[in-house]
């Protein structure tokens, strides 16, 4: 009867929110009437966690759901008092529940994933450190797109089955609307989709979009203040061509465009997207990409005081069949967030910056010195919240202090060699469930965020290795990336500069 009243006592801590204050005083609220903080007010994670081995491992074994048809409507809509600015809330997927892939099993997917964040590092650090393709330069030209948009919210599908980016957003491309998988991207500020003819294309899951049969399109001409502020703009037959460079290699080349997107059942015109003839690169198995990053060609550039520069999201963790979801517009903004001030770079303007002064294992704060993570003036260090980088990555001597006091006090765990960037691997085979400490960031102006067991501790095969899921930085920049992400509600209320987290997992 002991051992039952522990376990109910232990899934009680685990369901508690994640988010603690650092300080016993609370942090003001971004806003007075819609937002306000849970410093001061949230119950502490526990130091320590069951790590539930056996499920896990479960959950690497890969089970294929036949994709729906082209023409089949994956939104689900559910209306939320939609007369009064609320949001239409759509369901999130997890990339795993895909039938359209390659893999055969984890472990080949794992290595998969790793070398495609290898090369999405390396491409970032090369933007943000001078190092400019046409992409790193951020599409700053201003849109004439005009919205009356109080709030919508889409379907997003991980995507990291189909050897693409790493989440995947189905949305209606045209009119009438074609459903297409687009990657999505916090730190690309274009919207762009694979169009006919398709002089070079990629293999995707849905038909290739053609521009000829939606009624809404309609071609950016070549004396358009849009194409003059578009980097690595052109013309042809009287219309605006673009080129867009990734830093991993990848691009896409095509003509740019007035088209309008459908999420669920919200209708949004005259989105400025880039119509691709020509790509290639990390994106197989979606459409294109719909960048949202911070600058006023993205998405939410483009939606600008429509829906106050306000989104929310949640990446769905991995294997748990669980939802998530993605929101724009000011009602997607949850009360009750944990909000920290977003940091703006003008070198790297398309990505999101937060303040962090530290990291904890077990709940006890290392010894760093907090300039470590400070983005200077020059534009260098910081730290980044990337949805396009699964593993978080920080400055080396950061790095080493963190990993060294976790694999203190996992002493007990049995240890295995590294694997690819992971060098804090254990064994873990044979067991059902293990003891570890959770680990926290400590975020600048008081809240704490704490990660549970499944957001750091990650299965590499099926066999039961399990390595901790974070990297060295090469450079002062840190990235905190996509694993560490899942199942928090992350809001941006780009208005007025706020990054909010929890309140509650999703």
């Amino acid at each position: 009867m002991l051992v039952i009243i522990l376990q109910a006592l232990l899934l009680f801590l685990v369901a508690l929110p994640l988010l603690s204050p650092a300080t016993a005083t609370p942090s003001p609220p971004p806003t007075t009437t819609e937002t306000t903080t849970s410093s001061g007010h949230s119950i502490a994670y526990p130091s320590f966690e069951h790590f539930n081995v056996r499920e896990t491992i479960l959950s690497t074994k890969i089970t294929k759901i036949p994709p729906k048809k082209p023409t089949d409507e994956l939104y689900e809509v559910k209306l939320i008092d939609e007369d009064h600015g609320k949001v239409k809330k759509l369901k999130i997927l997890h990339r795993d529940n895909l039938g359209f892939s390659h893999f055969t099993d984890h472990n080949d997917r794992f290595e998969a994933r790793i070398k495609r964040d290898v090369k999405r590092v390396s491409g970032l650090i090369r933007r943000i450190s001078g190092g400019k393709t046409p992409a790193s330069a951020a599409l700053d030209g201003g849109s004439a797109a005009e919205y009356v948009v109080e709030g919508f919210g889409t379907e997003v599908v991980s995507g990291m089955e189909q050897g693409s980016g790493e989440y995947f957003v189905r949305i209606g491309v045209g009119s009438p609307a074609r459903s297409q998988y687009m990657v999505i991207d916090s730190g690309s500020d274009i919207v762009w989709v694979q169009c006919q003819p398709c002089n070079l294309c990629y293999h995707q899951s849905d038909p290739v979009f053609d521009p000829s049969l939606s009624a809404s399109f309609a071609g950016v001409s070549c004396g358009s203040s849009i194409c003059d502020r578009v980097e690595n703009s052109g013309c042809h037959s009287g219309r605006c061509k673009y080129e867009v460079m990734y830093g991993d290699g990848s691009y896409t080349k095509g003509t740019l465009a007035v088209e309008t997107l459908t999420f669920g059942g919200t209708v949004v015109r005259n989105v400025v997207i880039g119509c691709g003839h020509m790509n290639r690169g990390m994106f197989i198995g979606a459409a294109g990409l719909l960048g949202i990053g911070g600058g006023s060609m993205s998405l939410v550039g483009q939606l600008g005081g429509q829906t106050g520069g306000a989104f929310s999201y949640c990446l769905v963790s991995r294997g748990t069949g669980s939802s998530g979801s993605l929101e724009f517009g000011r009602g997607a903004l949850p009360v009750g967030a944990a909000w920290v001030p977003l940091i703006r770079n003008p070198r790297a303007p398309s990505f999101y910056y937060i303040g962090l002064s530290g990291l904890g294992v077990g709940g006890m704060q290392i010894p760093i010195p907090e300039d470590i993570f400070r983005l200077n003036e020059f534009g260098e260090g910081g730290v980044v919240m990337d949805t396009g980088t699964a593993v978080t990555r920080f400055p080396t001597s950061a790095y080493e202090a963190f990993r060294d006091a976790f694999v203190a006090q996992t002493a007990s765990l049995p240890r295995t060699t590294g694997v690819s960037i992971f060098d804090t691997c254990y064994n873990l085979n044979g067991f059902v469930t293990v003891r570890v400490p959770t680990v926290s960031f400590f975020l600048s102006g008081g809240p704490i965020l704490t990660l549970p067991a499944r957001n750091f501790l990650i299965p590499v095969d099926e066999r039961g290795t399990f390595c901790f899921a974070f990297a060295p930085s090469p450079t002062g920049l840190s990235i905190i990336g996509n694993i560490q992400q899942e199942g928090i509600q992350i809001s941006f209320n780009v208005a007025n500069g706020f990054v909010g987290f929890g309140p509650n997992v999703c």
